[in-house]
């Protein structure tokens, strides 16, 4: 019977939420009902209840906040809805930033179920703007790392937990003054101490001493006697508890012979009493000196930018100039550089080849110049000898031409990106091969040609004559031919837009679609001109950043692969899931690969290590129902501390990872590296190809890249 009831609550349940009638809102989003309910059903698949039935009814059309709708007698109504969250929610995943800050400012969208939406695409610091809840507010402001805010609600909150996790945010951002006051509002003094002494902050350390003798805490007197280097201080402690020898020995090796006698004396011993002791040097146990004081400066950190919603609603609107800093660092695409076009009025002919990148084979004649040994370009040295003696007899005597404006790009640039888009292949080649140490350049033919002809324009100026070549600068204000660049073709950020697709394909769970994104960007990095310390910088992060996800991901494709072949290869398996977490991803992916590791190492009954994975999780502040999972996880290892298959991996050593073999290099042991993208290898790859890239000499000599001019 019970059988019967559970099965008939089954059928209920799913006739219940059969979809009875649908149609589209002017904005393209799904509005059907159900047998209770008016529900939505965005682009991408989110789904959501807009509000509550009391009798069925069928949907014809949906205008605004009205649906036009038939009962279950066929008479006409109109019902009255409100569409503020999935417009919000559609305005989010359509970066339409002006209505999302039009609906904050209007609308009290407030609710748990949109701050998790927020939380789960990974924009916490949007539901920062919605929460009003002090617990959860607090929460949000840690995860997005806005200490500010942080700060603010634990005041509020005033809980040791609270503070706690707060002085944890704010030492890995180097916000010392954040922790400090965490450290005092939970009377954590020995922390507060050791803080003291790595800002320099002496005084500090001396009213710590005086605050450790009412709490009568001889072990905190000492340790900031020690940390301030106060011998005096020091010898009264050991005194106090009784230490007479130790007191002795220090006042002795510190060159103090009264203090020393005075204790003989109070201990009632005489200098006959200790001759067998030994006679130690004079010696001062100082901790070393504090060069830079940072008592009253935080440690230097990078600038995380203005939230664009904090300036908009500052503001009251999004500032056009600049391409917003969107939320988790994603910018806008920089139309002028999409698809490696450098934002110039090509001719349609490079318009076209642009659009269908695998129309190789209706090159140009500039394409027919690739010769890697034979001098490349249309511009070759030997050419340019013959044309320039040829138009200085027309000109004749008394007139001398000008230097050609790809002569002056080559000249006043040490960027090979500037020396490709003059058409000076070989310069470019030789520039890759020393700063950087690319030594094979097929891969990178058609990243050539797409600067080489991004760089310039044509015009036809009559249908009988040749189109005239325009050579496009980045700096076309400038008179000065010592100063002629060409067009940044390939840049900082639009390379960044690039990344994206990577990042959104690992999330999405297409690893070998990534793995194809990152190697293009590092191709695509090695064609870019920087223009200041900063942008340099940045373009070194990103070469670093973007290894790491290659690496990451070619290791879990081998996983993959390995898995594959059968349960004989487990142990193999089991080291790549944990070489995969100690890439340095993003935190939203660094859980992904914690996740799987957790997964296979459980399969294998390594409950252990899955435990210790499952802590790492944790860290990374992930949802609910992550944590929950987590902590299982860790439970289980606590019952069962214990690993089926040993593996070689050693969390607690630091380690790289080779990129040819996938297995760690720990700290001292021998190893060299790619000179372009720093991918450690074993010493046995020195003089070999790259496997990563196929591009550069392991192990080769580069300069690096040239300073920005």
């Amino acid at each position: 019977m019970l059988d019967g009831d559970s099965s008939i609550d089954g059928v209920r349940n799913v006739i219940t939420s059969w979809i009875k009638s649908g149609a589209w809102d002017d904005s393209g989003v799904f509005i059907y009902s159900t047998l209770k309910h008016i529900k939505y059903c965005l682009p991408q698949g989110d789904t959501g209840v807009i509000r509550t039935l009391d009798n069925p009814v069928y949907l014809t059309r949906v205008k605004g906040k009205t649906v036009h709708c038939l009962d279950r007698s066929a008479r006409p109504r109109t019902i009255t809805i409100d569409p503020t969250e999935y417009r919000f929610k559609l305005a989010l995943l359509r970066n339409n930033y002006e209505e999302m800050l039009n609906i904050i400012k209007t609308v009290n969208l407030v609710g748990r179920s949109i701050v998790a939406y927020l939380q789960q695409k990974g924009f916490p610091e949007i539901a920062l703007h919605f929460m009003q809840d002090k617990n959860t507010r607090f929460d949000l402001a840690i995860e997005c790392g806005n200490l500010d805010v942080a700060l603010e609600t634990a005041t509020a909150i005033d809980r040791p937990e609270c503070w706690n996790r707060l002085a944890q945010q704010a030492l890995k951002q180097g916000n010392h003054k954040v922790v400090e006051k965490a450290y005092q509002r939970t009377k954590n003094f020995d922390r507060l101490s050791f803080l003291y002494l790595a800002t320099g902050s002496k005084e500090k350390l001396l009213k710590m001493q005086k605050i450790a003798q009412p709490r009568a805490d001889p072990m905190s007197r000492f340790h900031n006697a020690l940390y301030a280097g106060d011998v005096e201080s020091r010898i009264a402690v050991l005194r106090d508890v009784g230490l007479y020898p130790l007191a002795y020995l220090t006042a002795k090796t510190n060159d103090l012979p009264d203090l020393a006698q005075e204790i003989l004396e109070a201990a009632g011993l005489t200098e006959a009493d200790v001759d067998d002791v030994p006679h130690f040097g004079t010696s001062t146990l100082k901790p070393p000196p504090v060069v830079t004081s940072t008592a009253d400066l935080n440690w230097p950190s990078l600038s995380k930018g203005e939230n664009f919603l904090d300036r908009a609603l500052a503001n009251g609107h999004l500032d056009r100039g600049v391409d917003a800093p969107y939320a988790n660092g994603i910018g806008g695409v920089d139309a002028p550089y999409a698809n490696g076009i450098g934002g110039v009025a090509a001719s349609s002919a490079l318009d076209e080849w642009a659009k269908d990148e695998e129309a190789h084979d209706d090159v140009d004649a500039e394409e027919g110049g690739w010769e890697l040994d034979a001098g490349g370009a249309d511009h070759a040295d030997a050419n340019e000898h013959v044309e320039e003696a040829v138009e200085e007899a027309d000109l004749g005597a008394g007139a001398s031409p000008g230097v050609k404006e790809t002569e002056l790009w080559v000249r006043n640039s040490p960027f090979a990106a500037d020396h490709v888009a003059a058409g000076s292949f070989d310069t470019a080649m030789q520039l890759l091969n020393r700063q950087e140490g690319v030594v094979n350049f097929a891969l990178l033919k058609p990243l050539f040609m797409s600067v080489y002809r991004s760089a310039h324009t044509y015009l036809s100026p009559n249908a009988s004559l040749p189109p005239l070549q325009l050579h496009l600068r980045r700096n076309p204000d400038e008179s000065s031919a010592s100063r002629a660049l060409p067009v940044g073709v390939r840049t900082v950020q639009s390379v960044k837009a690039d990344l994206q697709d990577g990042y959104r394909a690992v999330t999405g769970n297409k690893l070998a679609d990534a793995k194809d994104v990152f190697k293009s960007v590092l191709y695509s990095l090695l064609l870019v001109a920087v223009s200041s310390d900063a942008e340099a910088t940045e373009w070194r992060n990103l070469v670093t950043s973007t290894r790491e996800y290659l690496v990451g991901v070619t290791i879990e494709l081998e996983r993959r692969k390995i898995a594959e072949a059968g349960s004989e290869n487990a142990r193999r398996s089991l080291e790549l899931a944990a070489y995969f977490t100690h890439c340095k991803l993003q935190p939203k992916h660094m859980q992904i690969a914690l996740r799987s590791a957790i997964i296979e190492f459980t399969k294998a009954n390594n409950h252990a290590t899955s435990a210790r994975f499952a802590r790492r999780l944790l860290d990374l502040n992930p949802d609910p129902k992550i944590v929950a999972q987590a902590r299982q996880r860790i439970a289980a290892g606590d019952r069962n501390p214990r690993n089926a298959i040993e593996i070689t991996y050693d969390e607690f050593t630091e380690f790289e990872i080779c990129a040819a073999t996938y297995t760690p290099i720990y700290k001292g042991s021998p190893s060299v590296t790619c000179p372009y993208t720093g991918a450690a290898y074993l010493p046995e790859y020195k003089g070999t190809l790259d496997p990563l890239l196929e591009l550069t000499e392991i192990g080769a000599a580069a300069s690096g890249l040239p300073a920005p001019r």
